[in-house]
């Protein structure tokens, strides 16, 4: 080895970083936060209705969560506090969204992204929950309510391609959950019930859940619900081009109730939350999964942070 060689800066590795993982507990109604190896948990917040979909602005020292309220009311609400839970309040109030999902942060554009089940919409506001838009409208009366394959449940954005990803993830075990996907913003002239560029990304799945993308290698990440083999697992597939119906692949199975994923690309690793109160971890192929925690009540979203 050469001198240059020898003196060459060494890349950190996962160990090295310092971050924390933001979990949500259905059941308990709290935000907490843990170290990567599922240890030192802190209490960030309680008394949260129905929390599902968790983000963190690192730069601003911000965690956002959903709370989907009574899925039968339009209550529906958005938190936000500082990451020890300081400075906690509401930043789109209940019945601004009917039953929110998971959430995305668009930190460059000053954006967050969410799901809308019973809503039967995708959406998005400003970060301090100004200016609430519906980009995608799948239904609107009580009858269309009723129909769970107009239910959005998870939310990515793609700023290379322009695009917002969601699911749809039908009713339990239908095999008729799809990921589909579109421009970020309604084409001219168009509205989000009639918009022309919707495009079916993947059709015929268990119950797709929760979306993460791996921007560098333009990858896609969901977590599946419904019964072996294609369910309760974590899949993934290219999005570069639309692709074949065989396609995704599966990485992670055995899944109990699967809903969060969070990726870690630089290092390489996967985290991901299930309704039997697990977090596990996993490298980005799956191999070398692990569980963290267990009985942790009901979890639902994830966020990992690099603070």
């Amino acid at each position: 080895m050469s001198v240059r060689e020898a003196t060459k800066p060494r890349a950190p590795s996962a160990a090295d970083r310092s971050s924390r993982l933001f979990l949500l507990d259905l059941s308990g109604g709290r935000v907490l936060s843990v170290d990567p190896d599922g240890s030192n948990r802190r209490i960030i917040a309680t008394g949260c209705p129905h929390p599902d979909g968790v983000v963190v602005d690192v730069a601003a020292g911000h965690v956002y969560w959903t709370n989907m309220g009574a899925p039968s009311s339009n209550d529906g609400s958005i938190e936000r506090a500082d990451l020890d839970g300081r400075n906690r309040r509401l930043i789109v109030a209940p019945g601004g969204t009917f039953t929110p999902k998971q959430l995305h942060l668009d930190k460059a554009n000053g954006k967050l992204y969410w799901s809308d089940r019973e809503g039967m919409r995708v959406m998005r506001a400003n970060l301090d929950g100004s200016q609430v838009e519906t980009l995608v409208q799948t239904g609107e009366s009580e009858r269309d309510r009723r129909d769970q394959t107009r239910w959005c449940v998870g939310i990515a954005v793609d700023p290379k391609r322009g695009q917002i990803y969601w699911t749809q993830k039908g009713g339990d075990n239908a095999g008729v959950g799809r990921i589909l996907r579109a421009g970020i913003d309604i084409p001219t002239g168009e509205n989000a019930t009639n918009r022309s560029d919707v495009e079916i990304f993947f059709d015929s799945l268990p119950e797709p859940i929760d979306l993460e993308i791996d921007l560098e290698h333009r990858i896609l990440y969901w977590t599946d619900r419904g019964n072996p083999p294609r369910g309760n697992t974590v899949n993934r597939a290219p999005i570069e081009t639309k692709p074949a119906q065989d396609v995704p692949q599966i990485v992670v199975s055995d899944l109990m109730e699967g809903i969060g994923i969070a990726l870690d690309v630089p290092g390489n690793r996967m985290f991901v939350t299930d309704l039997a109160g697990s977090l596990y971890v996993a490298k980005l192929d799956g191999t070398n999964k692990r569980t963290l925690l267990a009985a942790q009540g009901n979890l639902t979203g994830v966020a990992y942070a690099e603070i």
